[in-house]
């Protein structure tokens, strides 16, 4: 069992910077990545990384959120600038996702990562 714990969430204003953590207890796996989740959408992969540093990013985030990891400390983060309204959602870490390097994000969206936290929820007002 590997158990993933995500902190950081909260509110900001349109425009505004959050920054998510996810603490992993075992930081062994090959890809990690950030999904989100609001009411009446569907799960939406957004950011991934690889043990290797590699990273990938979706069309929606991308320039605006940067995902990176310590290996050391066991943890993945998630930097989120130019918050928007539509960021509105539960934000998940995730931990060894299907596929290979630019499958990710769609792997993410579709549910295809075998571990995941409970998430933490992000509000942008306008």
């Amino acid at each position: 069992q590997v158990y993933l714990t995500e902190s950081g969430g909260g509110s900001a204003q349109a425009g505004g910077s959050l920054t998510l953590s996810c603490v992993v207890s075992e930081y062994r796996y090959n890809s990690y990545g950030w999904y989100r989740k609001a009411p009446g959408k569907e799960r939406e992969g957004v950011a991934a990384i690889a043990r290797s540093g590699t990273t990938e990013y979706a069309d929606s985030v991308k320039g605006r959120f940067t995902v990176s990891q310590d290996k050391t400390k066991n943890s993945l983060f998630l930097q989120m600038n130019s918050l928007k309204p539509e960021d509105t959602a539960k934000y998940y870490c995730a931990a060894d996702l299907n596929g290979g390097p630019g499958e990710w994000i769609s792997a993410m969206s579709g549910g295809y990562y075998k571990w995941s936290g409970r998430g933490t929820q992000v509000t942008v007002s306008s």
